[in-house]
């Protein structure tokens, strides 16, 4: 037999599993993963034995211990006498409420200021633009404290107050408005809304379904506010009156009644929307422009006025475009929030800072804190997720 003709020699077992990707890839992941473990055992270990060296208790049974302070913006009901586990409660559900809020306003402003920025008239896409690029180059911790000392602080004491007729008053000391006062009736008219914005919701899907099927596009407005406003209204009516309002009183030196909300709210909630805001405004303007323009030319060749068309053919598609930098706006947002201890906010950060140097559980308080700020991220993420794949475009 010739050397042309020869077999070439197998290769080994082992020279196969060595370069088979598959092998590979599960023994690069078992070390990793074998390397993260013993890192993460050797940081607990290491941080056992120093507390135990310096006498220091471990465990999470002081959040059953009395807080023994005050906290001034409070959700649920709390005191003194509540647990620190209570008062770390309070200070996450702030943390929720500024969040939420925060991203409802930035949501609204950067589309806003988004499609301003491709706005024809000049004027307005110059404030649009100037927004934009002073909110994106200034820390988020210097907006915080402008609303704060530089405006807040600067209004009217409350005090020799004109009356004013809609009961609305706003001090260095916050903002005072109307509280309802609701009875055990009151829960007839939230029913009421309920059945209301449900019902809109199948009308509305309903008619999409008309739509696709006949090409006949039925006006929603009139009937969704029907069922949305009216139909609380008429059960307001009908089960006499149950909610009231208890208005403010401007008295000598303060203000009495009525609704608070201070101002280390106030001035977190506007700089937080206001900055991220500017962050959201780009994103839009880049999924606008991200859609063809073959699509903006079409829709105007079949007579589509400016506002039908960005609601009806350009949103929609920029969405897919839209949504991915939007949710790291939203996680920002609310990791952002912890810079509310600059200006007394009492939120999840500021409030486990309190707890901490009183307990002096330390470890705990970061536990819970990556553990509460790790988990607001996850959901968040996940409810963008599945809004993600609901906007996303679906090929027949």
């Amino acid at each position: 037999m010739t050397a042309e003709t020869q077999p070439l020699p197998r290769e080994s077992s082992r020279d196969s599993l060595l370069t088979n990707p598959k092998v590979r890839g599960i023994v690069v992941q078992v070390v990793l993963f074998g390397a993260i473990a013993a890192f993460a055992w050797w940081i607990i270990d290491n941080t056992a034995r120093n507390m135990a060296q310096a006498n220091m208790a471990s465990g999470f049974g002081f959040l059953g211990t009395r807080s023994s302070f005050e906290i001034g913006q409070a959700i649920i009901a709390y005191s003194s006498d509540s647990s620190y586990g209570r008062a770390i409660l309070v200070g996450l559900l702030n943390t929720l409420v500024i969040a939420l809020s925060g991203i409802v306003l930035a949501t609204i402003l950067g589309f806003v200021v988004g499609i301003a920025r491709l706005s024809q008239n000049f004027l307005v896409r110059s404030l649009a633009t100037v927004y934009v690029e002073t909110f994106r180059n200034i820390p988020p911790l210097l907006v915080i404290l402008f609303w704060y000392f530089g405006v807040l602080s600067l209004l009217q004491a409350p005090r020799n107050l004109p009356v004013s007729p809609i009961g609305v008053y706003l001090t260095n000391r916050g903002l005072q408005m109307p509280a309802a006062i609701f009875e055990p009736l009151s829960l007839v008219v939230l029913a009421a809304l309920v059945v209301g914005i449900v019902a809109s919701v199948i009308l509305s899907k309903r008619n999409t379904a008309h739509q696709l099927a006949t090409g006949e596009r039925r006006s929603l407005l009139g009937p969704a506010l029907a069922l949305i406003i009216g139909l609380p209204v008429l059960a307001y009516a009908a089960t006499g009156f149950p909610i009231g309002l208890d208005f403010p009183t401007a008295t000598r030196f303060n203000l009495v009644g009525g609704f608070q909300i201070r101002p280390e709210f106030i001035a977190l909630f506007l700089a937080l929307s206001i900055y991220t805001g500017a962050f959201i405004a780009e994103i839009v303007r880049a999924g606008i422009l991200s859609v063809s323009k073959g699509q903006t030319e079409a829709a105007l060749a079949l007579g589509l006025r400016r506002g039908q068309l960005l609601r009806l053919v350009v949103v929609p598609q920029a969405f897919r475009v839209i949504i991915p930098p939007l949710t790291s706006q939203y996680l920002n947002l609310t990791k952002n929030s912890s810079l509310g201890f600059a200006i007394g906010y009492p939120e999840l950060y500021s409030i486990g800072s309190t707890v901490a140097n009183q307990a002096g559980q330390t470890v705990e308080i970061v536990a819970i804190w990556i553990c509460a700020y790790l988990g607001l991220s996850l959901l968040a993420s996940f409810l963008m997720n599945i809004f993600n794949a609901r906007m996303a475009l679906v090929e027949r």
